[in-house]
């Protein structure tokens, strides 16, 4: 029957340690499908950082091409005033084109009828008719100056209608050569806005391509970030089933060796029979015989009690554990070396470094570093060792609700790690779009992505 027990107790332990083994087997799986998620995760936010960049640009030149647009624009529209200004410049001086030569006419007319009007009452004897019937020689001198001032007159006012005239086909030609050079600038301008349009046109069909192309990434990032949460919480739910199996195990065990305590102490008390065949054995509440005090063995050593600790293992006269396991009482865990500094104290000494520069690869607090550079950095001056990369550290520790977040701990999201600090900030080294451009920085609001995940180290 004993022996019954103690095979169907091996068996027991047996099929334990497989379903560890498996479970841990999975567990290893998952956590590789968990780094490649990641990584396609963080080479997605690039991505998206990349296009965001780009497109930024982009309407930093669309910007540009507006506003040359614009100006273009109102150069046409300032000559097309000039021209209208023109056609009425060149309207007026056909008119006063035509005052003046009416003005000529009439003057040419008047003089001649005056000349005719000397030769027919004179003829070839005018200036004869004129000495004959002048009274005095200051009557003949008065009247051939007045006839001479008269002839002056009208031909200097026939001179000034021709120069007139002269003056003002000049200004026609000039404000028709005016109006070609406007009109020649304004195609030139028009010529220019359609080019400028055309720019436009392009660049954002371009810039609402990188919209559809953000678009997409970021329907990546959310999905890789939903299957990185469902790879966590599945990793978990191993962990947890392969704690309880060892635990299971680690009990079967302490259970087999009660079995073997208590045969052994049977097979004591047969031997002991004849000596002790009028007491009845007393046994403790684990099963073992409890012999009188000062009583030896038959082997001659003493008889007290074996004492154990929690997990089975033999405690020897000095209190102290003979054996033990290494898992169990190494105290180590994985978020790595633990000091007394509080979160208060972590978030004092990171935001001291707000407005260093981003530096990919980086782990310089002053220099530059990444996410998890910075934060790597940051914990390593309070003695705690935290892995590289933001997807291991994102193990570190143990898990707690961002609900119950309190300053210090760890807030991870699909490729990147920052310092919760409280009523909901961060800071952290981040390179995100939109610019300006990254660093080591303050963000208001912590759940501004997908939160994976938040870990206390301290």
């Amino acid at each position: 029957m004993k022996k019954r027990i103690v095979c169907l107790t091996l068996a027991l332990i047996i099929s334990a340690a497989q379903v560890v083994s498996v479970s841990a087997s999975r567990e290893d799986e998952l956590r590789q499908e968990q780094a490649w998620t990641n990584q396609q995760l963080d080479a997605t936010y690039s991505r998206i950082d990349e296009l965001w960049w780009a497109k930024e640009q982009l309407e930093g030149e669309i910007a540009t091409l507006d506003a040359n647009l614009v100006e273009v624009m109102v150069s046409i529209q300032v000559l097309e005033g000039d021209i209208a200004n023109k056609e009425v410049d060149i309207i007026r001086t056909k008119k006063d084109l035509g005052k003046a030569q009416n003005a000529r006419d009439k003057q040419y007319e008047a003089m001649k009828k005056r000349i005719q009007y000397l030769y027919e009452k004179g003829g070839n004897d005018a200036w004869f008719q004129m000495m004959m019937n002048a009274d005095n020689l200051a009557d003949l001198l008065t009247r051939a100056e007045y006839t001479q001032k008269m002839y002056e007159q009208d031909r200097q006012s026939l001179e000034k209608y021709v120069n007139t005239i002269e003056q003002v086909k000049q200004l026609e030609q000039q404000y028709q050569q005016d109006k070609a050079e406007l009109e020649e600038m304004k195609a030139a301008y028009e010529e220019q806005s359609a080019n400028l349009q055309y720019q436009l046109d392009v660049k954002r069909q371009t810039s609402s391509d990188y919209e559809n192309e953000i678009a997409y990434a970021q329907q990546q990032a959310t999905e890789y970030a939903n299957l990185l949460a469902e790879q966590t919480a599945e990793i978990e739910r191993l962990e947890a089933e392969r704690i309880a199996a060892e635990e299971e195990a680690r009990r079967q065990a302490e259970a087999e060796e009660a079995a073997r305590q208590q045969a052994a102490a049977e097979a004591a008390a047969a031997e002991n029979g004849d000596e002790d065949s009028n007491e009845e054995p007393e046994y403790d509440e684990d099963g073992n015989i409890i012999e009188n005090e000062g009583e030896e063995s038959s082997d001659g050593e003493s008889s007290d009690e074996v004492e154990y600790d929690e997990y089975g293992n033999v405690i020897d006269s000095g209190n102290t554990v003979t054996d033990t396991d290494d898992s169990e009482s190494s105290g180590s865990s994985s978020g790595g070396n633990y000091s007394s500094g509080s979160g208060s104290s972590v978030v004092d000494y990171a935001s001291q470094f707000v407005g260093n520069p981003y530096v990919y690869g980086g782990t310089s607090l002053t220099g530059g570093a990444d996410c998890s550079g910075f934060v790597q950095s940051v914990y390593s001056n309070f003695g705690v060792s935290l892995p590289r990369t933001s997807y291991e550290q994102m193990n570190a520790g143990y898990e707690v609700s961002y609900s119950d977040a309190q300053p210090g701990d760890l807030i991870c999201y699909g490729g990147h790690i920052a310092i919760y600090m409280g009523n909901g900030q961060i800071v952290h080294a981040s390179n995100s779009a939109p610019y300006p451009a990254g660093g080591i920085k303050v963000s208001d609001n912590a759940a501004y992505r997908t939160i994976l995940s938040v870990r206390r180290v301290i």
